[in-house]
């Protein structure tokens, strides 16, 4: 067995994830060393991790060619929960394990979208807007119009850790909640213990107040929501997206929502426009500046312990490897893999 130390690991840094000094300081405690890239053309890339032991990242693009030419590689170990930027099948051919950190900001998630529920359901931007401009009438005609929380079904789709915890904050409200999820045949004992109702996607969009989507982007959820789905919703309704952008179709939503067809939404992420930069033009967004919208740039995982737990659970995943054992079932994004280089299981 080699010494850890020994193994190449490269961490990528691209677009705008630098590593810290705590992290660096993370890689030394374990005995192991980091080889920081901050490249994302493929081109650039390929020489740079062709003789990785490790691969680790964030938000970098890792397509086809740059998996193929990573013939050393063991692991990519993705900080973070989503692998749609990561040709995840092509390593699974080529025996590279990829591990992520899926419950690293389960609590923040559900903050957020609770957050965003709760601002929506208050019309806190109107409210805000109102004492800036000194028109205290118009918040109050506005607010008149409020409907009580408790007296409101929030609806689920998807019911992973995010949306479990979602509904926990959701019930603590005295809300009705709804769920959905592709696996239908899955045991409904943590919703039965919560009071969440599981049913289908046409129940959920139909009779919630706010729909909250809890899903990964994969072939099957691309613009899951889209016009047809987001006619199915009620006029009065929210939609509320911190998971992917591209669940939902942008175009679409703006539509209903210009057209008050949909009451309004807050959004965290985004198919059409690039947050993973340090400025974007003004009002790039179609629903920008809109009081019945929110909008947020990707940041629903942030708080000081996500980005101490996304560090130490990617930390975990990349010795577990590199010591020849496999990280634990819920952290291995392609469980059939057949690793180029053989792991067992601890005892």
């Amino acid at each position: 067995m080699r010494m850890l130390s020994e193994y190449k690991i490269v961490r990528l840094t691209a677009p705008i994830f630098h590593t810290s000094e705590t992290e660096l300081a993370d890689f030394a405690a374990h005995g192991l060393s980091a080889t920081v890239v901050d490249v994302e053309e493929p081109d650039a890339l390929i020489p740079l991790v062709a003789d990785a032991d490790i691969v680790t990242l964030i938000g970098t693009k890792l397509p086809t060619p740059v998996v193929e030419a990573m013939t050393r590689c063991r692991a990519i170990a993705r900080m973070g929960t989503g692998t749609d930027k990561i040709d995840v099948a092509r390593a699974t051919e080529l025996g590279i394990v990829v591990t992520n950190t899926p419950y690293f900001c389960v609590e923040e998630q559900a903050d957020h979208a609770m957050a965003m529920l709760l601002s929506l359901a208050r019309k806190l931007t109107v409210a805000q807007n109102g004492m800036a401009e000194g028109d205290l009438v118009r918040v109050r005609r506005a607010v008149a119009t409020n409907q009580r929380v408790s007296t409101s079904t929030l609806g689920l789709v998807g019911f992973g850790r995010s949306a479990v915890h979602t509904a926990r904050r959701a019930r603590g409200f005295g809300m009705r909640v709804l769920a959905t999820r592709n696996n239908k045949r899955a045991p409904t004992d943590e919703a039965d213990a919560l009071g969440v109702t599981m049913t289908d996607l046409e129940t959920v969009l139909r009779e919630s107040d706010y729909v909250s989507l809890h899903l990964p982007l994969n072939a099957a959820t691309y613009h899951l929501i889209d016009g047809a789905a987001l006619a199915l919703m009620k006029p009065t309704a929210y939609l509320i997206n911190t998971s992917r952008g591209a669940l939902v179709d942008e175009a679409a939503l703006a539509d209903a929502i210009h057209s008050g067809r949909l009451a309004g939404a807050g959004i965290d992420t985004y198919e059409g426009i690039d947050v993973f930069i340090d400025v974007i033009p003004p009002r790039l967004h179609p629903l920008t500046g809109l009081e019945n919208v929110i909008l947020t740039p990707h940041v629903a995982a942030g708080s000081v312990q996500s980005a101490i737990d996304i560090r130490m659970i990617a930390m975990e995943n990349i010795v577990d490897i590199l010591s020849g054992y496999w990280p634990p079932p819920e952290n291995i994004v392609n469980p059939t893999v057949i690793p180029r280089f053989p792991l067992k299981e601890r005892g």
